[in-house]
Order: C-alpha cells, then structure tokens, then sequence
C-alpha cells in the first residue's frame, strides 16, 4: 500500500520548489521583533496554511482552475508578481515599520501562500494526483505532500535559534539578502510564466 518511487519523486519535487534551507532567511526576515513564542506560532501557521492550500489543489485543482478560467501560466505569473512585492518591502526595510510587524500575519501572506504554497509546488501536486493511479500510489503523494508540511515546519521552528544567535544587527544584514533572492525567484517565476504563454500560443 506504499509506492516509494511515486514518493520520493514527489517529495524531492516539492522539495526543491518550496526549498526548507533557502526559506530560513525569509522566515527570518518576516518575523523578527516578535516575541519567541508569536514566531514558533507563525511557523506552525505557515507550514498549515500551506498544507491546507497545498491540499484544496491536490483535490479540488483541476476543476479551480478550469472553473475560473485560470491557466497554469498565469498562476505563475500572479505569484511571482505578489512575490516581488514582497521582495522589494524587505529591500527597502519597509517591513520593520511598526504597523507591519504588528497588525500583519506575515504566516499566511506571504509565507503560507504564495511562497511555500506557491504555482510550482501547486502544479506539481495537481499532476501528482493526476497521474496517481491506484490506492498506493495516492498514499504515496500524500504522504509526500505531509512529509515536506513538517520538514518546513521543523525548518522554520528552529530556525529561531539563528535570531538569537545573529542579534539585530545580523537580522538587518538577513533581510537585505532574503529580499534579493526573493525577487529573483520571483522574477524567475514571472519569466517562467510568460514563456510558457509564449510556447503555447
């Protein structure tokens, strides 16, 4: 009742695109000056969140996107567009205002959807379940899909070691990096979304 193969290709899958080492910094940034015990919560939050968003799709995908009319491309392209938005307030220190750290759950946007629960990872599960024939096999993608739920959970929740460890001064330092790489992944996302408009027409 368990196909390693159909496992392992997603997990591996999933773990490239939603990437648990590459979103320590992110989470970082998002979360800092908030008490230890709001940033071990937004971790759980995210890693839910995702899943809850991950899995709507891994059922429901399909039918979502041909209801509304909506491509995978410009899924992509949506994504990556609220991903630069993102970016560019870590770029500029806009998300260390006041208002933002306090009145705004960073773990449910953008942290839960769309950057773990991003086009790349939603695609993958809907052609996972898709191609799933057989009880074993749809054991095998959702076990994959709770697997790497919990590997970012793990990540982000002990990844609050790293604040105290590199202070205020180095969280500055992480937020200017977390912002850069995050405009290129959402650049790259835009570009993968328009290319894909493009070879289809």
């Amino acid at each position: 009742m368990f196909d390693v193969a159909v496992f392992s290709t997603l997990f591996v899958t999933l773990f490239v695109i939603m990437d648990p080492p590459g979103i320590t910094p992110i989470f970082l940034a998002l979360t800092s000056g908030r008490p230890a015990k709001v940033q071990r919560r937004m971790a759980w939050q995210a890693a839910s969140v995702a899943f809850g968003v991950i899995a709507v799709f891994a059922l429901f995908g399909r039918q979502i996107l041909g209801r509304l009319h909506i491509s995978t491309p410009a899924l992509m392209i949506a994504g990556g567009l609220l991903l630069l938005l993102v970016a560019l307030d870590l770029l500029t220190g806009k998300s260390e205002e006041p208002t933002q750290t306090k009145d705004v759950n960073v773990a449910l946007v953008p942290l839960g959807m769309p950057l773990l629960a991003g086009p790349g990872a939603i695609v993958s599960v809907i052609l996972a379940v898709q191609h799933a024939h057989g009880a074993a096999a749809q054991v095998s993608v959702w076990a994959a899909i709770a697997a790497i739920h919990v590997v970012l959970y793990l990540v982000m929740r002990f990844s609050l070691v790293i604040i105290r460890v590199i202070k205020d001064g180095g969280v500055v330092l992480v937020t200017r990096l977390a912002g850069m790489m995050l405009s290129a992944l959402a650049v790259q996302q835009i570009i993968n979304g328009v290319l894909q408009v493009i070879q289809s027409a």
